[in-house]
């Protein structure tokens, strides 16, 4: 195989990983907008209780307007700066209990870290595609040379 022919290859491949990483930064603002419009929809509001705040989710326990008890498993959505056993207003999707948020907070919260994921995937981007061009140039330039 010709290092044009691998050149090219691998700048096929860039173009579909950067592809692929637009489609994540941009998905990380559709579904919060999403769930914010389902939220709006149909909302419940309830006073809940911080009962684990982790890693990757932070839980919560409150009671809906028909007096039943929910913790959802997928956690609360734009959780930042809560602390643990920490009481703070909710607003829920009525029509699913699961999907529920801190009260005040909106999908743009997830603005800034979307447009932080596309930043440095442009910039490795940008380096890993110069650099793939550069990739065997040089044994390009000395067989032209030597013709």
């Amino acid at each position: 195989m010709e290092w044009y022919q691998v050149r090219r290859r691998a700048r096929q491949l860039l173009i579909v990983l950067f592809i692929a990483a637009m489609l994540g930064a941009a998905s990380m603002v559709i579904g919060p907008f999403l769930n914010d419009r389902t939220i709006e929809g149909n909302s419940g509001r309830a006073l809940a209780q911080v009962t684990n705040v982790g890693s990757y989710r932070t839980t919560v326990d409150f009671q809906d307007e028909n007096g039943i008890y929910h913790s959802p498993a997928t956690g609360l959505l734009f959780p930042t700066g809560l602390g643990e056993g920490q009481r703070v207003w909710v607003n829920y999707a009525k029509s699913d209990p699961d999907l529920v948020k801190v009260e005040g907070r909106k999908w743009t919260l997830s603005i800034i870290p979307a447009l932080s994921v596309a930043a440095v995937a442009t910039a490795t981007w940008s380096v890993l595609w110069l650099g793939v061009g550069r990739f065997g140039r040089r044994s390009d330039d000395a067989n032209e040379t030597t013709v």
